[in-house]
């Protein structure tokens, strides 16, 4: 299979929706790893889908993402998977 900027892109933006991580929340934590980021540069980066793979593994790595299962990514319409997780309700 080949990865084009598109489907790298994809696997990124999935991870963050399926985690609840905000472009914001992203430039805290990786500023708290030390890296000097903006929320514009990682919206652009994010948006073209060119960065680096150090970038892509330095992201996965603040969210706690430490599995990776690229094989189930396809190339469909949507840009991130729906979360697998079920949502405990509060009750009133």
């Amino acid at each position: 299979m080949i990865y084009t900027n598109e489907k790298v892109k994809r696997i990124l933006k999935s991870e963050l929706v399926k985690r609840g991580v905000t472009t914001s929340d992203l430039v805290i934590l990786l500023n708290n790893e030390g890296l000097n980021e903006t929320k514009s540069s990682i919206t652009s980066k994010i948006s073209r889908g060119t960065f680096s793979a150090t970038f892509f593994l330095q992201c996965l790595s603040v969210i706690g993402c430490s599995k990776l299962e690229i094989d189930n990514y396809t190339s469909n319409l949507s840009i991130a998977a729906e979360p697998t997780t079920k949502y405990k309700i509060k009750d009133e």
